[in-house]
Order: structure tokens, then C-alpha cells, then sequence
């Protein structure tokens, strides 16, 4: 594995971005030198664009077991969800009803505050306090005119995952479709569009996900969209991605897409049990050396980079200050939050108690953490926490 190219940091903040493969970088340039046309034009150059587009299409479509041309290319995670949901509701006639989760990303959450304000009905699902979707809730809140499910599938600040073959289950059950932003989940999880439900039916009808996630550039992700499922798009102008995205692509981020989700479809289980034994040394080096430490999120229904841990009686600002400050960088949350550090609502909906919501830190590791730099954190914090708790 490559070498972080900052080695005398720590970047632990994973969930936010990543740190690109080199592969990426390297694929990225070579296109912005050599293949720079429109691959919407019919000269040569503009033809070698549409070709390296294309078999970027096709490792992303492989990489979640999807065909290529149900893979439209989009500006990242966040215009992937809102094409999803927006894009449904909007080929369909009068105010429409949808279902979420109380734990989504504000990629989604503020899009369905948009949708209230529009007219339509948007009911919220809750979660346990080990961040798992209530699926009685879930099948409960369904009705016949439910025009959309949108659940994510990993959570971005703890981690837990959904059980998604449940919620599959249930909305093929019901006729309804279903949207998984699955963002968090790639690189983490294997990603399945057909999953494993002998149901003779397609139960994901659309998947967001975003490149920066998984050691792809930033500006560029991708949502599936299933067969005969009928969108409307949001970005008007040509008839690129098949009609449902105007807009010349983005052919160097795509480029870097298709590379990263091609290192993960070769990538085994390895590199994830890897990440699984860094994440679980640091949490019972934490849990063992600072007082008042207490795990959010289910422990073992969650990705395996992922750690969320409250210091009881400690500021999130200021321990991330002083983290950074030695070189560690980590977060209090999503990075589309962090600037106004307010108690997280994911957390709040699990039921934390105000010391636990106020210092709470989501450690998230990558396949170019090393066991020298877990060593290293767990040497650093303890004697910083203690310090800023006196």
C-alpha cells in the first residue's frame, strides 16, 4: 500500500474525503493532457473523450453490479440524491409522499425540507439507540401512494449500517421504490444493486454515490438508476447521460472515478478487515485510557472505518483544535456541519445525553492508515483529554 502523502500527519477524517490513489492522480492528468475533447463531438479527439467516459461507465456499473447505461454520471453524492428523489417526484403529478430516515445526510434531509415546503409529505422514520432504522416504523409508514423510500445505507457520522436486504424486502413487498444513498457505503461494504432477495424484481431502483468517498477525485459521483424507472432531470441541456443530465461531462473526474471504483471491484476483503482491527485497536485504546469515553452506534452493525466516541465532560471544538494542533486531524461529524458546531441531530435522534453530544469525535480510517499511526494517536490523546478535562 502507498505511503499517505502527508506521513507526518494523521488524517483520520475519511468520511469527509479522501486522500486519492495514485493511480487516480496519474489517470486524471493523462487525460487532461492527451483526451481533452468533447466527448460529445464526432471527430477523433472528441470520440477519445466519449470512449474514456464510457469505460469509466462501465467500471462504476461493475464495481455496484449494475449495466452501464443505467449509470448516469453527476457532480458528486449530494446532485445524485437530489436527482434521485427530486427527479422522481417531479415525473409524477401533484404533491407526492416520501419516506426517510431521522439519521440521513443533509443532502437529503434539506432536500425534504424543500419538498414540505413545496407541498408534498415527507415522513420521517426513526432509529434505536445504536442508530438502527426501526423497520416496523418503516413498514408502518408506507401507504399506497408512498412514491419513494430514500434511506441511506451507511451513516456517515457513526458509521451503522441499514439493513438494507430488510428495507429491500419491504418495499418490493409493498410495489414501492427505493433510493439508497450509499455514499458511505462503497469501499466499506460490497455494493449490490441486485443484492441477494430472490424476488424476480430489482429492489434498489436508485443508489448515490459520490467518488471523493473512495479515493476518487472530488466533483463527480454517479446514480443508478434502474430499468424502465422514468426520472426527470435536474440539470437541463443536452442530451447527455442518456437525456437525464445535461452538461459536458466531466471527463478527468470521471477518468479518476472509474479508476478508484476499478482498484475496489479487484480489491478482497482484506483491506477491510485491515481497516476493521485498526478501528477496533484505537477504540479499545481510547476506551481503556480516557475517562468518560463511551461508543455511539451500534458496535458491530457499522463499516469497518468508522469510530464514534463521546468524551463525557469535553468540547468537541476544543479537542479537535488541539488534536489538529498535534498533527491529527479527525471530526465531530459531517463535514457539511462541522462549521457551525451544533449538537448533531443523527446523535440526538439515538437518544445521547448532553455530555455525550457535546464531545462527541468521529475517528475515520482509510486503507492508507498504518498501525504506527494508531500507535501514535494513542500515545498523543489520552494525555491532551486529561490535560483539557483539568
Amino acid at each position: 500500500m502507498n505511503e499517505p502523502i502527508h506521513p507526518d500527519n494523521i488524517y483520520l477524517d475519511n468520511n469527509a474525503t479522501t486522500q486519492q490513489y495514485p493511480e487516480v492522480t496519474e489517470a486524471m492528468g493523462q487525460c487532461a493532457r492527451d483526451d481533452f475533447g468533447n466527448p460529445s463531438s464526432i471527430h477523433m479527439l472528441g470520440q477519445r473523450a466519449r470512449h474514456r467516459v464510457e469505460t469509466a461507465r462501465e467500471q462504476v456499473a461493475t464495481m455496484m453490479g449494475a449495466a452501464p447505461k443505467n449509470v448516469v454520471f453527476t457532480s458528486g453524492g449530494t446532485e445524485s440524491i437530489n436527482l434521485a428523489i427530486r427527479g422522481t417526484l417531479a415525473s409524477r403529478k401533484g404533491p407526492q409522499h416520501l419516506i426517510t430516515s431521522a439519521v440521513e445526510h443533509s443532502a437529503t434531509g434539506k432536500v425534504c425540507t424543500h419538498l414540505r415546503q413545496q407541498g408534498h409529505v415527507v415522513d420521517e422514520v426513526g432509529v434505536d439507540n445504536g442508530g438502527r432504522l426501526d423497520l416496523d416504523g418503516l413498514r408502518a409508514a408506507i401507504r399506497d401512494d408512498t412514491a419513494l423510500v430514500s434511506l441511506l445505507w451507511a451513516n456517515h457520522e457513526t458509521g451503522v449500517l441499514f439493513d438494507v436486504e430488510q428495507i429491500a424486502e419491504i418495499c418490493a413487498d409493498r410495489g414501492v421504490a427505493l433510493h439508497l444513498d450509499a455514499v458511505q457505503a462503497v469501499g466499506k461494504v460490497p455494493v449490490d444493486v441486485s443484492l441477494a432477495i430472490d424476488t424476480g424484481e430489482i429492489p434498489i431502483h436508485f443508489l448515490s454515490i459520490a467518488a471523493h468517498k473512495f479515493h476518487g477525485p472530488k466533483g463527480v459521483g454517479a446514480l443508478y438508476v434502474a430499468p424502465k424507472i422514468r426520472i426527470e432531470p435536474l440539470m437541463m441541456g443536452g442530451n447527455q447521460e442518456i437525456g437525464r443530465r445535461g452538461g459536458t461531462e466531466n471527463v478527468p473526474g470521471i477518468v479518476g472515478m472509474g479508476v478508484a471504483a476499478d482498484i475496489i471491484s479487484q480489491r478482497d476483503e482484506r483491506a477491510c478487515h485491515r481497516m476493521a482491527r485498526l478501528r477496533d485497536r484505537l477504540e479499545a485504546g481510547l476506551l481503556e485510557t480516557v475517562r468518560g469515553a463511551s461508543i455511539n452506534g451500534h458496535p458491530a452493525s457499522r463499516v469497518c472505518n468508522t469510530l464514534n466516541i463521546s468524551f463525557d465532560g469535553l468540547e468537541a471544538e476544543a479537542m479537535l483544535i488541539l488534536m489538529s494542533e498535534n498533527g491529527i486531524y479527525a471530526s465531530s461529524g459531517s463535514a457539511c456541519t462541522s462549521g457551525a458546531m451544533e449538537a448533531s441531530p443523527i446523535l440526538q435522534a439515538m437518544g445521547l445525553t448532553e455530555g455525550r453530544l457535546s464531545g462527541a469525535i468521529r475517528f475515520s480510517l482509510s486503507v492508507f492508515t498504518t498501525e504506527a499511526e494508531i500507535d501514535r494517536v494513542l500515545q498523543i490523546i489520552p494525555p491532551l483529554f486529561s490535560r483539557l478535562k483539568q
